[in-house]
Protein backbone atom coordinates (compact mmCIF):
# COMPACT_ATOMS: atom_id res chain seq x y z
CA UNK A 1 0.00 0.00 0.00
CA UNK A 2 1.60 3.30 -0.86
CA UNK A 3 2.43 5.91 1.94
CA UNK A 4 0.42 8.71 2.56
CA UNK A 5 -0.24 11.76 4.90
CA UNK A 6 -2.55 10.01 6.98
CA UNK A 7 0.03 6.91 7.67
CA UNK A 8 3.15 9.56 8.05
CA UNK A 9 1.19 11.14 10.87
CA UNK A 10 0.37 7.71 12.61
CA UNK A 11 4.39 6.47 11.66
CA UNK A 12 5.34 9.87 13.29
CA UNK A 13 3.38 9.59 17.00
CA UNK A 14 4.78 5.83 16.97
CA UNK A 15 8.01 6.65 16.44
CA UNK A 16 8.13 8.81 19.36
CA UNK A 17 6.28 7.48 21.43
CA UNK A 18 3.94 10.43 21.60
CA UNK A 19 0.50 10.67 22.92
CA UNK A 20 -0.43 11.54 19.29
CA UNK A 21 0.33 13.67 16.40
CA UNK A 22 -1.52 16.25 13.63
CA UNK A 23 -1.19 17.34 10.88
CA UNK A 24 -2.37 20.97 9.63
CA UNK A 25 -2.15 22.51 6.23
CA UNK A 26 -1.86 26.25 6.27
CA UNK A 27 -2.68 29.16 3.82
CA UNK A 28 -1.56 33.02 3.20
CA UNK A 29 -1.38 34.73 6.08
CA UNK A 30 -1.27 32.22 8.87
CA UNK A 31 -3.93 30.72 8.17
CA UNK A 32 -3.90 27.06 9.39
CA UNK A 33 -6.38 24.02 9.78
CA UNK A 34 -6.48 20.85 11.33
CA UNK A 35 -6.23 17.94 8.44
CA UNK A 36 -5.21 14.73 9.61
CA UNK A 37 -4.13 13.51 13.19
CA UNK A 38 -2.98 9.46 14.73
CA UNK A 39 -6.13 9.38 16.64
CA UNK A 40 -9.03 11.40 18.87
CA UNK A 41 -6.51 12.58 21.55
CA UNK A 42 -4.45 14.53 18.76
CA UNK A 43 -7.66 15.82 17.03
CA UNK A 44 -9.02 17.18 20.52
CA UNK A 45 -5.89 19.14 20.76
CA UNK A 46 -5.65 20.60 17.13
CA UNK A 47 -9.16 21.70 17.05
CA UNK A 48 -8.36 23.23 20.44
CA UNK A 49 -5.85 24.96 19.10
CA UNK A 50 -7.85 25.97 15.92
CA UNK A 51 -10.90 26.95 18.31
CA UNK A 52 -8.24 29.34 20.86
CA UNK A 53 -6.30 30.59 18.22
CA UNK A 54 -3.11 30.23 20.39
CA UNK A 55 -0.73 26.96 20.38
CA UNK A 56 2.51 26.04 19.51
CA UNK A 57 0.98 24.64 15.96
CA UNK A 58 -0.35 28.53 15.65
CA UNK A 59 2.98 29.72 16.34
CA UNK A 60 5.25 27.33 14.37
CA UNK A 61 3.32 28.45 11.77
CA UNK A 62 3.17 32.33 12.23
CA UNK A 63 7.54 32.36 13.20
CA UNK A 64 8.29 29.62 10.73
CA UNK A 65 10.36 27.95 12.97
CA UNK A 66 10.02 24.89 15.78
CA UNK A 67 8.19 25.29 18.04
CA UNK A 68 9.55 23.10 21.28
CA UNK A 69 7.43 23.36 24.48
CA UNK A 70 9.02 20.78 26.82
CA UNK A 71 6.50 21.85 29.57
CA UNK A 72 3.37 22.90 28.99
CA UNK A 73 2.49 23.55 32.97
CA UNK A 74 5.30 25.23 33.44
CA UNK A 75 5.21 29.29 33.45
CA UNK A 76 7.05 29.89 29.93
CA UNK A 77 3.63 27.79 28.60
CA UNK A 78 1.13 29.50 30.55
CA UNK A 79 2.88 32.95 29.83
CA UNK A 80 2.71 32.03 25.92
CA UNK A 81 -0.56 30.17 25.70
CA UNK A 82 -2.56 30.81 28.92
CA UNK A 83 -5.49 28.68 27.81
CA UNK A 84 -4.21 26.19 25.08
CA UNK A 85 -1.36 25.16 27.99
CA UNK A 86 -4.00 24.46 30.75
CA UNK A 87 -6.50 22.53 28.38
CA UNK A 88 -3.51 20.46 27.42
CA UNK A 89 -2.27 19.66 30.83
CA UNK A 90 -5.43 19.10 31.83
CA UNK A 91 -5.74 16.14 29.22
CA UNK A 92 -2.51 14.71 30.53
CA UNK A 93 0.08 16.27 27.84
CA UNK A 94 3.04 16.90 29.43
CA UNK A 95 4.64 18.42 26.03
CA UNK A 96 4.39 20.00 22.43
CA UNK A 97 6.56 20.00 19.57
CA UNK A 98 5.48 21.44 16.07
CA UNK A 99 7.22 21.75 13.25
CA UNK A 100 6.38 23.67 10.29
CA UNK A 101 6.49 21.52 7.15
CA UNK A 102 8.02 22.83 4.34
CA UNK A 103 11.17 24.39 2.72
CA UNK A 104 12.23 28.21 2.70
CA UNK A 105 8.69 30.28 1.46
CA UNK A 106 6.70 26.89 0.44
CA UNK A 107 5.84 26.13 3.91
CA UNK A 108 2.83 23.78 3.55
CA UNK A 109 1.66 23.05 6.81
CA UNK A 110 2.75 22.30 10.40
CA UNK A 111 3.40 18.72 12.27
CA UNK A 112 2.77 19.27 15.80
CA UNK A 113 4.02 16.03 18.43
CA UNK A 114 2.19 15.33 22.07
CA UNK A 115 3.29 13.67 24.55
CA UNK A 116 2.49 12.94 28.18
CA UNK A 117 6.04 13.01 29.62
CA UNK A 118 7.62 16.66 30.36
CA UNK A 119 11.03 16.98 28.78
CA UNK A 120 13.23 17.90 25.68
CA UNK A 121 12.87 15.27 22.98
CA UNK A 122 15.87 13.45 23.03
CA UNK A 123 18.19 14.11 19.79
CA UNK A 124 17.89 10.95 18.02
CA UNK A 125 13.51 11.45 18.56
CA UNK A 126 14.08 15.55 17.28
CA UNK A 127 15.92 14.48 14.01
CA UNK A 128 13.31 11.55 13.44
CA UNK A 129 10.12 14.11 13.73
CA UNK A 130 12.44 16.41 11.34
CA UNK A 131 12.84 13.76 8.95
CA UNK A 132 8.47 12.86 9.25
CA UNK A 133 7.53 17.04 8.66
CA UNK A 134 9.93 16.22 5.13
CA UNK A 135 7.90 13.56 4.45
CA UNK A 136 5.35 15.32 4.87
CA UNK A 137 6.62 17.79 2.31
CA UNK A 138 7.12 15.60 -0.15
CA UNK A 139 3.84 13.53 -0.34
CA UNK A 140 2.16 17.14 0.01
CA UNK A 141 4.21 18.57 -2.95
CA UNK A 142 5.34 15.74 -5.08
CA UNK A 143 2.01 14.99 -7.23
CA UNK A 144 4.05 14.20 -10.41
CA UNK A 145 5.28 10.89 -8.67
CA UNK A 146 2.12 9.22 -8.21
CA UNK A 147 2.82 8.62 -4.70
CA UNK A 148 -0.30 10.21 -3.78
CA UNK A 149 -1.88 11.58 -6.59
CA UNK A 150 -5.09 12.88 -5.31
CA UNK A 151 -3.36 14.18 -2.33
CA UNK A 152 -3.79 18.21 -3.39
CA UNK A 153 -7.57 17.33 -3.77
CA UNK A 154 -7.90 15.65 -0.80
CA UNK A 155 -6.41 18.79 0.87
CA UNK A 156 -7.85 21.43 -0.59
CA UNK A 157 -11.47 19.82 -0.40
CA UNK A 158 -11.16 19.34 3.18
CA UNK A 159 -9.43 22.82 3.91
CA UNK A 160 -12.42 24.45 1.79
CA UNK A 161 -15.60 22.67 3.14
CA UNK A 162 -13.99 23.76 6.87
CA UNK A 163 -13.14 26.96 6.27
CA UNK A 164 -16.44 27.81 4.26
CA UNK A 165 -18.65 26.62 6.93
CA UNK A 166 -16.71 28.87 9.85
CA UNK A 167 -17.03 31.73 7.38
CA UNK A 168 -20.33 31.54 7.29
CA UNK A 169 -21.09 31.04 10.39
CA UNK A 170 -18.89 34.15 11.15
CA UNK A 171 -21.01 36.30 8.66
CA UNK A 172 -24.49 35.16 10.04
CA UNK A 173 -23.18 36.52 13.76
CA UNK A 174 -22.04 39.49 12.25
CA UNK A 175 -24.73 40.28 10.63
CA UNK A 176 -27.22 39.22 13.13
CA UNK A 177 -25.13 41.13 16.19
CA UNK A 178 -24.20 44.08 13.95
CA UNK A 179 -20.58 43.61 15.23
CA UNK A 180 -17.34 43.19 12.80
CA UNK A 181 -15.95 39.99 11.34
CA UNK A 182 -13.65 39.98 13.49
CA UNK A 183 -15.75 40.42 16.68
CA UNK A 184 -17.94 37.80 15.44
CA UNK A 185 -15.28 35.19 15.25
CA UNK A 186 -14.06 36.22 18.40
CA UNK A 187 -17.55 35.15 20.14
CA UNK A 188 -17.80 31.75 18.34
CA UNK A 189 -14.06 31.02 19.73
CA UNK A 190 -14.90 31.78 22.82
CA UNK A 191 -18.97 29.60 22.84
CA UNK A 192 -16.64 26.31 21.46
CA UNK A 193 -13.99 26.90 24.17
CA UNK A 194 -16.71 26.95 27.27
CA UNK A 195 -18.80 24.83 25.79
CA UNK A 196 -16.06 22.33 25.16
CA UNK A 197 -17.67 22.09 21.10
CA UNK A 198 -15.14 22.07 17.96
CA UNK A 199 -15.27 25.44 16.38
CA UNK A 200 -16.80 22.91 13.37
CA UNK A 201 -19.78 21.94 15.72
CA UNK A 202 -20.72 25.39 16.81
CA UNK A 203 -20.34 27.00 13.34
CA UNK A 204 -22.89 24.04 11.82
CA UNK A 205 -25.24 24.74 14.62
CA UNK A 206 -25.33 28.49 13.79
CA UNK A 207 -25.35 27.45 10.39
CA UNK A 208 -28.36 25.07 11.24
CA UNK A 209 -30.42 27.89 13.43
CA UNK A 210 -29.86 26.17 16.32
CA UNK A 211 -27.69 28.84 17.93
CA UNK A 212 -28.05 31.88 18.36
CA UNK A 213 -26.02 34.91 20.03
CA UNK A 214 -27.72 37.07 22.39
CA UNK A 215 -27.92 40.54 21.31
CA UNK A 216 -26.89 41.76 25.12
CA UNK A 217 -23.61 39.94 25.62
CA UNK A 218 -22.11 40.51 28.71
CA UNK A 219 -18.01 39.18 28.78
CA UNK A 220 -15.42 39.18 31.16
CA UNK A 221 -12.80 38.24 29.26
CA UNK A 222 -11.84 37.46 25.34
CA UNK A 223 -13.01 33.37 26.38
CA UNK A 224 -16.28 34.09 27.35
CA UNK A 225 -19.48 35.16 25.79
CA UNK A 226 -23.32 34.25 26.48
CA UNK A 227 -25.06 32.29 23.72
CA UNK A 228 -28.01 31.15 23.73
CA UNK A 229 -28.63 27.14 22.31
CA UNK A 230 -31.78 26.99 20.64
CA UNK A 231 -33.92 23.72 20.83
CA UNK A 232 -33.29 20.98 18.55
CA UNK A 233 -37.59 21.31 18.37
Amino acid sequence: MPPSLQHVVHACASALSAAGAGFAMTRGGGVWEPLFSSGPAATELDELQFTLGEGPSAEAVTSGAPILEPDLSGTGADRRWPVFAAGATERGIGAAFAFPVGFGAAQVGVLTVYRHERGALPAELLQDALVYADALLVLTLDHRSGIVTDADQLIEATFSARRAKVHQAVGVVAAQLAVSITDAFARLRAHAYSSGQSLQTVAADVMAGRLRLEADTKETGSQHAELEQEDDS
